[in-house]
């Protein structure tokens, strides 16, 4: 099982974690983290990368990621849209078998941030052909626990008895704790694939994009370039 917070237009890192797991959970229930990537991504444009960001409206500090709603008085969804059908991605090999499904993502006035982060998580997920179920914490219930005793609490909840963790987790993740729940510790250790982006040579490779980018450029194929790069 793994955990993880929503992310919009989710990056590569992110699918493998989904695809590695039998059951991940949306973890919406901690606080939204500003400049993180809940509400942006990167694409990759003709020259520097361009970030996609969804505003948000204002609150408090510690306002939680389920209690982020989107301030659709900015024009944010026009914006993403042109970027990625016009200066990113229209020449791309396979954006035309997508074009449609992206014009009804930005065509739908979204409310909730982590109804869109997740939106855009489950069209890349059938699109790879990922099929790991997915459940938000909010769902699961309350969980009075923070970092990995949190963590240690939705596991059991979830039933699971191995935790996948992401490497960035490695300086604050206490494996004594979760295995005080019965749960095992493994780590992801992704490794990013390296694929031909159209817009550039092949020595210029640009890492660390949405997904979107690796699906646009290699189709059908995205999945096993993904899992390729595991081994």
């Amino acid at each position: 099982m793994a955990v993880h917070q929503p992310h919009y237009l989710p990056w590569l890192g992110f699918l493998d974690k989904l695809d590695r797991c039998d059951l991940f959970v949306v973890l919406d229930t901690v606080q939204f983290e500003r400049r993180g990537w809940q509400n942006r991504n990167y694409v990759a444009g003709r020259g520097a990368p361009v970030l996609l960001t969804v505003p948000v409206s204002q609150g408090n500090r510690g306002d939680r990621i389920l209690d982020k709603s989107i301030d659709n008085t900015q024009k944010w969804r026009s914006k993403h849209h042109k970027a990625l059908a016009e200066h990113c991605y229209r020449k791309a090999p396979y954006w035309s078998e997508h074009e449609e499904e992206i014009g009804l993502l930005y065509a739908r006035e979204w409310e909730d941030l982590t109804d869109l982060a997740l939106a855009t998580t489950r069209m890349l997920m059938r699109a790879f052909g990922i099929e790991t179920p997915m459940v938000r914490a909010s769902e699961l219930g309350d969980f009075s626990g923070q970092k990995s005793e949190l963590i240690a609490q939705i596991c059991a909840k979830a039933g699971a008895d191995i935790y996948l963790s992401g490497e960035g987790a490695r300086n604050y993740l206490d494996a004594e704790i979760l295995a005080r729940h019965g749960i095992g510790l493994e780590w992801q250790e992704f490794h990013h694939p390296v694929y031909r982006q159209h817009q550039r040579d092949p020595d210029d490779f640009v890492p660390r994009m949405a997904a979107l980018d690796l699906l646009f450029n290699a189709g059908p194929d995205s999945l096993r370039i993904l899992r390729q790069a595991r081994a």
